[in-house]
């Protein structure tokens, strides 16, 4: 009884920030809603779905065709490629975004070599497209986000049998007819899922936004918020996304209710690489370098001429503290976390009861929240509660605590563990699923309590997949830019913040230690996802006998 009670307090804590967000929307303080309805929510709403159907259409074209070419064909670089194509996931698309403003914007490289080839001396003798645009922002976002796409394609295309397309190869059905008609159909679910990923993500993007001078929905929560203090209105903005968002899971199940895929019961024949050779191969070449060079290579190159060209940018005040914030509030964040999902998941699974299940899935939406609506719903019941403690603590002891909760960093690591509890429950989740019932039934015979039997025979077992999640938690929390923003005290710098805060300046200088610090993190997750799914690829026979742990 006291597991199953700690789960639904563990669901209500993970819930309690969108609960609030709806209520303070439905009943604010001042309600300026028909002003923004007649004035700046048009502007919001158009440009965050204008942002969010590009990318993601853009994300799913490159993602679906990337995974076709290397999965489908055998061309120089691709066994290569087929693993660089997942290192964009590395790199927060505001870095990027900052890379290809320095890299393209009049001031860049481009531009300069540009005129001095052709002799131009100003703006005015040639045209450029305008980097800092709402187009520019689709390519940066897009870049960043097409590996959710490629890697769901991929697998669903590697997990097809060869049979199917030898079929069609018989029939005459070849090339580009091939994909259109058989892979595509057959991975069509698998590419609206990372399409999906790719449009909540967008809708959550403050960076990217910010640094272009677009205003969207989470721009607005910010200058709703920050400039004209008003919760409330930020708040009913926060309620827009959250629509956006729920729109966007809603239609990505409609996509795939009624789509049935099954294979047969015997053995998969593996799918057969076709050989491609002269231009074509130069083509297939060309179209998956492209993305992994805008994605990862571009912004990797400009952040690191930056932090090799100003090498005081590296004992610069405040980068060394940023980097101990963002570590401590990490750590905490995934140690938190990891622990209150595996409390969860396993007073779910013990319990038995209909309520918990169900509030299992139900706890994931923090995931797909944006960070800044978090924030809100985060930020002001907090404040209140913070304002009455202190002055109950200065009523009894006559001194004034100050700000405890709002205060210090415990804001941001509560966001950071409602945002990412997903991850650490899916981990975990699964993670019990693959220990055999009979080892807890046995520990149980022979008298070990529930709290024994998690501590003595789940966790060693599951020591890989915990370590996997608080690792991911962590490179998350790292990357963390709209939550930490809005959350943070007074002069509080993360490394996110400070890559951000200098780079809205110009002062990449200063920004890229700080930006390279958030990339080599993020290479962390990317190296996991990489081990992840070379275990899977290993015959089943290498797991037996405790001789690989899959992650």
């Amino acid at each position: 009884m006291g597991w199953s009670i700690a789960a639904l307090l563990i669901a209500a804590l993970v819930m309690a920030p969108v609960i609030a967000v709806l209520w303070i929307a439905m009943f604010p303080t001042e309600n300026i809603w028909p002003h923004m309805l007649a004035t700046t929510l048009p502007r919001y709403f158009g440009n965050t779905v204008k942002l969010t159907l590009g990318t993601g259409l853009l994300a799913a074209v490159v993602g679906a065709g990337t995974a076709w070419l290397v999965t489908m064909y055998s061309f120089p670089g691709r066994r290569w490629l087929e693993w660089l194509l997942l290192l964009p996931l590395a790199v927060p698309a505001y870095i990027g975004a900052y890379a290809l403003a320095d890299f393209l914007d009049y001031s860049g490289p481009v531009q300069i070599a540009l005129r001095d080839f052709f002799g131009w001396t100003s703006a005015r003798d040639y045209w450029f497209p305008r980097i800092r645009s709402l187009p520019a922002a689709v390519l940066v976002l897009s870049a960043a986000l097409y590996p959710y796409v490629y890697l769901l394609a991929r697998a669903a295309f590697r997990e097809q049998s060869g049979s199917v397309y030898e079929v069609a190869r018989a029939l005459g059905t070849g090339g580009a007819r091939l994909f259109w008609r058989v892979g595509l159909p057959l991975a069509r679910p698998a590419i609206v899922a990372g399409a999906a990923i790719a449009m909540m993500e967008t809708v959550a993007d403050y960076g990217v936004v910010s640094y272009f001078g677009i205003q969207t929905l989470n721009t607005g929560i910010f200058t709703t918020w920050l400039e004209a203090r008003n919760a409330g209105g930020a708040a009913q903005l926060a309620m827009v996304m959250l629509g956006i968002i729920l729109v966007l899971a809603v239609l990505e199940r409609i996509s795939r209710r009624r789509a049935r895929y099954h294979q047969g019961a015997r053995q998969i024949r593996p799918v057969l690489r076709q050989p491609l050779n002269g231009w074509r191969a130069g083509l297939a070449l060309l179209a998956c370098a492209l993305p992994f060079a805008l994605g990862f290579l571009l912004p990797v190159g400009v952040i690191l001429r930056y932090a090799l060209a100003y090498p005081q940018g590296w004992f610069g005040p405040g980068l060394m503290q940023a980097l101990i914030h963002t570590v401590t509030l990490g750590g905490v964040a995934a140690l938190l976390t990891v622990i209150l999902a595996l409390i969860m998941v396993y007073g779910v699974r013990l319990s038995g009861l209909r309520l918990p299940g169900l509030l299992l899935p139900v706890t994931t939406i923090g995931y797909a929240a944006p960070g800044a609506v978090l924030a809100v719903g985060i930020l002001l019941p907090l404040a209140a509660l913070d304002h009455r403690m202190a002055d109950l603590a200065e009523l009894v002891t006559g001194t004034d605590p100050g700000l405890i909760l709002t205060g210090t960093g415990f804001a941001i690591v509560l966001a950071y563990v409602v945002r990412f509890f997903a991850i650490a429950q899916g981990a975990t989740d699964a993670a019990f699923a693959r220990v055999p019932p009979s080892l807890p039934m046995a520990a149980r015979s022979l008298g070990r309590g529930n709290a024994r039997v998690l501590r003595e025979i789940y966790l060693p077992l599951m020591r890989g997949s915990v370590g996997s999640a608080l690792l991911l938690v962590f490179v998350d929390c790292a990357k963390e830019l709209p939550a930490t923003l809005l959350l943070r005290p007074f002069n509080y710098e993360t490394l996110a913040t400070r890559t951000h805060e200098r780079a809205s300046i110009e002062d990449l200088g200063n920004a890229a230690p700080a930006a390279l610090l958030v990339m080599a993190v993020g290479l962390i997750a990317v190296g996991l996802l990489v081990r992840a799914n070379l275990d899977l690829r290993k015959p089943a026979s290498e797991g037996i006998g405790g001789t690989s742990a899959p992650v």
